[in-house]
């Protein structure tokens, strides 16, 4: 069985990469996404191993330094993270592994998994990124200013990403399709087919 691919989708907070996945998982059954590991108590409905691997502190940290936790951050006083064993597992099993994780984590996945795709997903504009954060009508000013200014320090790290998405408003199919498009090529590129020339000539 031929190994799957890890791809890492970035995107600051209003770019609509939650939505234009969740199209591509609709288009196409060749995609898994990561469960994270959390150490914040499950909430009601909740279930471990579905929303996330629900781990103690001292669990957590054990697996840290273990290495068997590929990037990780901690919020409100909790870990979040992704586990090695959980990744590698999937990806064995031919599965097309998507962790959508913010900029810093993945570039802890790029220097642990230096195949791995990364792909940035953003709106076509910084006016738009703006309306759409204030189009939600749930975020409170201070909080609209703070998301605005993360995503300029996000995007300074443009550059460390192999695919720049712009999801434009009304056109999700195509930002979607544009995904799908992008790693049925890696796929086929002869970097994540290092071994054809052996098995080739060895059959």
């Amino acid at each position: 069985m031929a190994k799957g691919l890890l791809t890492v989708v970035s995107g600051p907070s209003g770019s609509g990469k939650g939505t234009v996945l969740g199209r591509v998982f609709e288009k196409s059954e060749g995609f898994v996404y990561s469960i994270s590991a959390t150490t914040r108590a499950p909430r009601p409905g909740e279930v471990d191993g579905v929303q996330y691997h629900f781990k103690t502190k001292e669990e957590f940290e054990s697996l840290i330094s273990e290495d068997k936790v590929v990037e990780y951050t901690t919020y409100a006083g909790n870990y979040y993270g992704t586990l090695r064993p959980v990744v590698e597992k999937d990806l064995c099993e031919g599965k097309n592994v998507i962790l959508e994780i913010e900029v810093d984590g993945a570039m802890q996945i790029k220097k642990k998994f230096p195949d791995a795709v990364l792909v940035l997903i953003v709106p076509p504009d910084y006016a738009t990124l703006e309306a759409r954060l204030r189009g939600r009508g749930t975020n409170t000013e201070e909080d609209i200013l703070r998301r605005l200014e993360r995503s300029r320090e996000e995007l300074k790290l443009f550059n460390n990403y192999d695919y720049l998405i712009i999801n434009e408003d009304n056109r999700l199919d195509e930002a979607a399709d544009k995904f799908i498009g992008i790693i049925e090529s890696e796929k086929l590129s002869t970097v994540h087919n290092p071994d054809f020339y052996n098995k080739f000539y060895n059959n």
